[in-house]
């Protein structure tokens, strides 16, 4: 009897391993070869799953970003304004070991996203989602009442997402380069005082 495949589930075994050796070796570094190896199959299984390269990479980053949503999903059920943002902005910083691998992840695609459109492309559309999601709770806290007494303009509070999402940029990578400089409880702190002084 001919042995049962499961595609989906050798097609999520094949962007793990991708993300893998990303993450340990680096995105030049992840060559279809070696992330056949990393995975336990050969080139002609990924050619089975895959169109090239990109598509494994593509698909590497979209597999992380939905595992990050799902996550997110359940960390800010129940929650508005400003405590759903806060759990967005923490989740987002590579505050432990699975969010720095993320992090590491996102970041190892940022110079390659410069050189591919395709690639910038994905980066632009995932990266608007949270910006979107970032804002529509800035706008849940103002209509609460959680800004303070001053009512912020529609424009203040698209400046504030940018600022928020450009922290949160910011202190994952000087988490990932300068950790002797930068801890985890400091990027955390630095993220609640923004926080506070909404």
């Amino acid at each position: 009897m001919p042995k049962i495949v499961d595609h989906d589930e050798r097609r999520r075994e094949v962007l793990s391993a991708a993300g893998r050796v990303i993450v340990r070796d680096g995105i030049d570094a992840a060559t279809t070869r070696a992330i056949a190896k990393e995975a336990g199959y050969s080139n002609g299984v990924l050619s089975h799953y895959f169109a090239d390269k990109d598509e494994i990479l593509l698909s590497a980053l979209r597999q992380s970003h939905q595992r990050i949503r799902e996550r997110l999903v359940g960390k800010a059920e129940g929650l508005t304004g400003l405590a759903a943002l806060r759990e967005v902005l923490l989740d987002n910083l590579p505050l432990d070991a699975e969010r720095a691998q993320e992090s590491r992840l996102e970041v190892s695609f940022w110079s390659r996203s410069l050189a591919s459109e395709r690639l910038a492309e994905v980066q632009r559309a995932e990266a608007e989602e949270l910006r979107a999601a970032v804002r529509e709770l800035l706008g849940q806290a103002r209509a609460d009442g959680e800004l303070g007494d001053n009512p912020r303009a529609d424009e203040e509070l698209d400046d504030l997402a940018e600022h928020l999402l450009a922290l949160v940029d910011g202190l994952s990578l000087h988490l990932l380069l300068y950790p002797e400089r930068l801890t985890r409880a400091d990027a955390e702190r630095i993220m609640l005082r923004a926080l506070d002084r909404l």
